[in-house]
């Protein structure tokens, strides 16, 4: 059973950075397929990173060149750097293991419990 642990959230002001870290245990980061989510308040979960099993990440439009997904294989966590941060990044964003490479949220079997960013203006 792969258990996923978020931490790293919290509150910015516009223009900020934050890295989000996401533990896995009973699987493996280089394995496994990762992504982040994020879901807005009384919305569905939105796909923001994904990262592939031999290391290649994929990104939405309004992330690119903002945020970076990354892993460390030796302690097996999944990172998701923020930086120029908006408000309208402001969100729960949650990590998910999958057997997939995508951004659907069907194709992940295991999710974290999700860490709040906020952003200010």
């Amino acid at each position: 059973q792969v258990r996923l642990m978020e931490s790293g959230g919290g509150s910015v002001q516009a223009g900020g950075s934050l890295r989000l870290s996401c533990a896995v245990s009973g699987g493996t980061v280089s394995t496994l397929f990762m992504g982040w989510f994020r879901r807005y308040p009384g919305q569905e979960r939105e796909g923001v990173a994904v990262i592939a099993n031999d290391g290649l990440p994929y990104y939405i439009d309004s992330v690119k060149g903002r945020f970076i997904i990354s892993r460390d294989t030796a302690a097996n966590i999944l990172y998701l750097q923020l930086n120029s941060l908006k408000p309208e990044d402001t969100a729960m964003y949650y990590c998910a293991a999958g057997s997939a490479y995508s951004l659907r949220e069907d194709r992940y079997s295991y999710w974290g419990q999700g860490t709040q960013v906020t952003v200010s203006s």
